[in-house]
């Protein structure tokens, strides 16, 4: 599987904190994003170890990017709401 590094950066002013009630909520949705973001991962995975034609190939490569950026996100969002709260 073809695999790219995506960098992501939420940039926003630093100078004010998240308060703690909305921390708290993106927190949680963070968590549940990243319960669900688990199971997709899970199946990208278990997609790549099955043999696939040339087009099918092409669109797990499409998924495998998706997952990929979609963890990143979340990884980052996760981490600016415990610096900035």
């Amino acid at each position: 599987m073809f695999s790219a590094a995506v960098e992501v950066q939420i940039t926003m002013p630093t100078h004010q904190s998240i308060p703690q009630e909305q921390a708290a909520e993106i927190r949680r949705l963070a968590h549940d994003l990243s319960n669900a973001l688990e199971i997709v991962v899970q199946a990208n995975y278990l997609l790549g170890t099955a043999p696939l034609d040339d087009s099918a190939k092409q669109w797990a490569t499409l998924l495998d990017q998706g997952v990929r950026q979609a963890t990143d996100i979340n990884r980052a969002l996760r981490d600016y709401v415990r610096s900035n709260s």
